[in-house]
């Protein structure tokens, strides 16, 4: 699911890199202001990127898009605000060495999957802490599969909003439909496995998820 070189006008591509640009400011600057050691963080923020550019390796081919793993509930549960990060170099690596979005849409495509990402692990850090047992399950599933879901609606947006007008609107529809579709699986399937992961590195490491405990809360 990535916007490819050429499809979008150069005004909305300059719109993104603008976009992802000042997230990727901001998400820089709430990093340093939240960890006492910023340079810390690099090396579990390398690790998660390297999972989210691999998770990528397999992919189904389809018009105007691919589906893929996204990761971006675990990326925004795990990494925080570093999460943003992590999605614009993965796409990066993505689009030079695989061909999966392009260069000009960089911005466009960093704001699609980073902006869920980020909302994840505002979710996640907000209200970890107030469940319990399989509400913790829940909130896992919510987070993976919202966070593609949302993901795909954005591309949609976007796709519909930049695309020419000379382009039959009937046909650019059904092309959209079929990738919402065929994202479906793959947004349940995001879902059973972010709340599978968060439910294990909870009993076996929770200082990976980086989270603090209210006072009264265990």
């Amino acid at each position: 699911m990535h916007i490819p070189d050429g499809l979008m006008p150069p005004l909305l591509c300059g719109v993104g890199y603008a976009g992802t640009g000042g997230l990727l400011w901001w998400s820089a600057r709430q990093l340093q202001r939240q960890e006492r050691d910023p340079l810390g963080t690099v090396p579990r923020l390398a690790l998660l990127t390297a999972a989210f550019f691999a998770a990528s390796a397999v992919y189904i081919p389809l018009p105007l898009a691919s589906v893929h793993l996204l990761l971006l509930g675990s990326l925004g549960a795990l990494l925080g605000y570093g999460a943003m990060i992590a999605v614009v170099v993965g796409l990066f690596l993505q689009a030079v060495m695989f061909g999966h979005g392009g260069l000009t849409t960089l911005g466009l495509n960093g704001l699609i999957m980073g902006v869920p990402a980020l909302l994840a692990a505002a979710l996640f850090h907000g209200v970890w802490w107030r469940c319990r047992g399989w509400g913790r399950s829940l909130l896992g599933f919510i987070l993976g599969c919202g966070s593609v879901l949302l993901a795909v609606s954005c591309f949609s947006g976007v796709v519909l909003l930049g695309l020419p007008a000379t382009i039959d609107r009937q046909r650019e529809l059904a092309a959209i439909a079929v990738i919402i579709l065929s994202h479906i699986p793959l947004a349940i399937l995001e879902g059973v496995f972010t709340a599978a992961l968060l439910n294990f590195l909870a009993r076996v490491k929770p200082e990976l998820m980086k989270l603090t405990p209210p006072a009264g809360a265990r």
